[in-house]
């Protein structure tokens, strides 16, 4: 159940799962943001709730039974439950599954989803649709230090394993006005951390030809190295997600040398072997990506890549694979995730010829792992001796836990500093790496 604090309600009590990536928990904030406005409080259990709202998740097949799942759960432990989000486009799946959800709706369908509520439970405050859903005191899912950013919906791509275009639309980015009111309200908040995401970052403004805005009277191109600036302005640190690799992401390696954003760049290549890039409809080629790491990296020498990788993709051959292994090794990623093909209900890569057996799946995955490994830890070993700056995420009785410039929440490593009890999250300090695995690092507090 969400972790939301309730507020005093004149209308009724909502519990509410966020399930799937920062881009729906985002959804889910605004949605949540929107209810409390209306009346309603916001509750952590079952029992306390007069309706569950279920944000899904339907990016993969796995993904889409969690959803099932949650939702299964929500209908036993209260009877009255409320679907929305990405799996929401399969609504007579999941009416199949559980006919007793009161109802369905698709992703960003806020107005939906509140109206549903409304209508199962009636709140005594009249409901404005054209209200901002996104107010100075909107709730937040994350810690009141870091805080995602979301700047555009959809996607103009149309990789063939994907359906994110089917579910969520062709690119619609934000005003850049309203971007930065926005970020500029969670500085003051407390926030000290912005993570930039959307399906596609580089692509902010494409749309609409990178349209010049306005924010505090002053012009403002709807691009990302102009958002990028504007962020760079607030005084906090700025990280970018979904990261396509187009030439114009150049630009941006500058202001990360500078410090103005964070030195990160979260891309997701999902493969090398030009052949199965073409299979998968991808936009890059290997050979200049890895030229321009290289470039990245003499720009920028602090620069940390993330990405995420398919393996097993049909007609994926052994010569694709060990071309792909290669490539890892060229191009020294710092963090990577990986997981193994799985169809998905609507996407193109069904018609494509070769499927890889399941065993050879898992043995390419545990291969690519194994690789991946050993150039994140001999990587993160080079860091011991170094000086870095920390975020604190939490603490305990054995110490604080934070992060550094190359780690995004929930994804990559933490930097554990151990007997140092008396920091605060949100705090940054300066700390000094002692030792290092292959995910995270220890570090002592400078004084």
């Amino acid at each position: 159940m969400s972790d939301s604090q309730g507020v005093a309600a004149n209308g009724g009590k909502v519990g509410f799962i966020s399930l799937g990536c920062p881009k729906a928990l985002v959804d889910s904030e605004r949605i949540l943001t929107q209810l409390r406005m209306d009346g309603y409080e916001v509750v952590p259990t079952y029992n306390d709730a007069d309706v569950v709202v279920v944000n899904t998740c339907g990016f993969i097949d796995a993904a889409k039974q969690e959803s099932l799942d949650a939702i299964g759960e929500a209908l036993q432990e209260n009877g009255k439950v409320i679907v929305t989000g990405c799996m929401g486009v399969e609504a007579d799946r999941i009416r199949e599954a559980h006919p007793k959800v009161l109802a369905v709706t698709g992703p960003q369908a806020y107005e939906e989803v509140v109206g549903a509520v409304h209508e199962y439970v009636p709140s005594q405050k009249t409901h404005d649709p054209f209200v901002d859903l996104v107010p100075p005191q909107g709730i937040k899912l994350t810690p009141r230090h870091y805080a995602y950013l979301k700047i555009s919906e959809g996607c103009n791509h149309r990789c063939t394993f994907c359906i994110i275009p089917s579910m969520r639309g062709d690119l619609v980015s934000r005003p850049v006005g309203g971007v930065m009111d926005e970020a500029q309200r969670l500085v003051k908040a407390g926030v000290k951390e912005l993570l930039v995401i959307s399906q596609d970052t580089s692509a902010y403004g494409v749309d609409v030809k990178f349209r010049t805005g306005f924010w505090q009277g002053r012009p403002l191109k709807t691009r990302m190295q102009e958002l990028c600036e504007a962020l760079s302005s607030l005084g906090v640190w700025v990280r970018l997600h979904y990261v396509y690799p187009y030439p114009h992401v150049d630009n941006v390696i500058p202001l990360m040398a500078e410090g103005k954003i964070l030195p990160y760049l979260d891309i997701p290549f999902q493969h090398a072997s030009p052949r199965v890039l073409k299979a998968m409809k991808r936009p890059a080629h290997d050979s200049k990506t890895l030229e321009r790491i290289r470039t990245w990296r003499e720009i920028c020498p602090e620069l940390t890549i993330r990405s995420t990788f398919i393996v097993g993709f049909p007609g994926e051959t052994e010569e694709d694979f060990q071309y792909l292994l290669d490539w890892l090794d060229e191009a020294q990623l710092d963090r990577v995730g990986a997981f193994k093909y799985s169809p998905v209900e609507g996407a193109k890569a069904n018609e494509i010829e070769g499927a890889v057996p399941e065993e050879v799946k898992e043995e390419r995955l545990a291969r690519f792992m194994a690789k991946q490994a050993e150039i994140s830890a001999a990587r993160l070993q080079r860091k011991i001796g170094m000086e870095i700056d920390v975020l604190i995420d939490e603490v305990d009785e054995e110490g604080a836990i934070g992060r550094s410039k190359a780690d995004a929440p929930e994804i990559d490593g933490m930097v554990y500093l151990n007997d140092e009890t008396g920091l605060a999250p949100g705090q940054i300090v300066r700390a000094r790496v002692t030792h290092a695995d292959e995910h995270d690092l220890w570090a002592d507090l400078i004084a």
